[in-house]
């Protein structure tokens, strides 16, 4: 017969999970900042290949466990949302990361570290969120990095408006403004994505508390 102890222990797997899920999302926006501040591209589209199948093998073991587990720590469809909105933080990167690969010669004097310096700092806000689950859901600490989440957020919005404003009024590329265009919208994406977990996480401790 299996004890209380056993059985949530199992169910405490998902927050390890969770949490090497989410470091895999942060790694994958330090390799697309360095994508975008590097000449030489071979050694980082690498690390992204490498993050990618990383983070399919996290989510979907976190789905099989899901089925296998009785006792899981979080309810079972937050684990699922949880999982699926971290999925798509580095599977936005992803799609970012082979686009610039192919048109960046094409859009080299475009700096895109701003905007990828602030999608790293929102995965490492969305890693603290998913390491706070299993410190009791505390409301106060997650408000506080929720709000965090929205300020970089919000800053991401008003820094496109700079380079729009350049490739569109001050530019007669039309295809090149519009690979440009392709590329800030899918950072502006990834951040949200970030936001959505936040999201998330703060529903969830305000289920909970």
């Amino acid at each position: 017969m299996f004890s209380l102890q056993t059985i949530f222990g199992k169910g405490d797997k998902f927050y390890g999970l969770l949490e090497q899920s989410a470091e895999a999302a942060r790694d994958s926006a330090r390799a697309l900042h360095d994508l975008v501040s590097r000449k030489e591209h071979a050694p980082v589209m690498a690390a992204f290949a490498a993050s990618r199948a990383r983070e399919k093998a996290l989510a979907a073991q976190i789905s099989e466990e899901l089925v296998n587990t009785f006792v899981t720590a979080l309810d079972r469809e937050d684990i699922e949302a949880l999982n699926s909105a971290l999925y798509k933080i580095p599977k936005t990167i992803e799609k970012f990361a082979e686009r610039y690969d192919i048109v960046s010669v094409r859009l080299s004097d475009i700096d895109f570290s701003p905007r990828t310096m602030v999608l790293e700092r929102s995965t490492v806000v969305v890693q603290e969120m998913i390491g706070e689950l299993r410190r009791g859901l505390r409301i106060d600490p997650v408000k506080k990095l929720q709000d965090s989440l929205q300020t970089l957020e919000a800053e991401g919005d008003r820094m496109l408006l700079a380079p729009y404003r350049t490739l569109y009024v001050e530019n007669n590329d039309a295809m090149r403004a519009m690979l440009a265009k392709d590329l800030f919208e899918l950072l502006e994406k990834a951040i949200d994505k970030c936001r959505d977990v936040g999201n998330i996480v703060y529903s969830i401790v305000l289920k909970n508390s």
